[in-house]
């Protein structure tokens, strides 16, 4: 019998736990702004908010670690601006992305 693979590998699963977290956080977001929960919801809410912005917090910079090692020149070193800091662009999110 053939053994099965996983089917995600480690950064997919990484990637699929950002995207959870990050919606999560738009449902607390559209939640509390609503008003229409009672002070006891909006801190429990918060406290969640708290932890899921620091996970994704903690997965954009291991993203953006990596994107780092991949901006090297081709002599080895990492490719710095004027600052004397890596070479990165910003991310711009595309037009209308988490608009439902």
């Amino acid at each position: 019998m053939k053994k099965e693979e996983p089917s995600n590998s480690e950064d997919t699963q990484s990637e699929k736990n950002f995207e959870a977290a990050f919606a999560r956080l738009e449902e607390i977001l559209e939640r509390m702004n609503s008003g229409s929960i009672s002070l006891d919801e909006s801190l429990k809410l918060y406290q969640e908010a708290d932890e899921l912005v620091n996970l994704c917090s903690k997965r954009l910079n291991d993203a953006e670690r990596k994107i780092e090692i991949l901006i090297k020149n081709r002599g080895g070193e990492l490719a710095l601006n004027a600052d004397n800091k890596p070479m990165t662009q910003d991310f711009m999110p595309p037009q209308g992305a988490g608009k439902k």
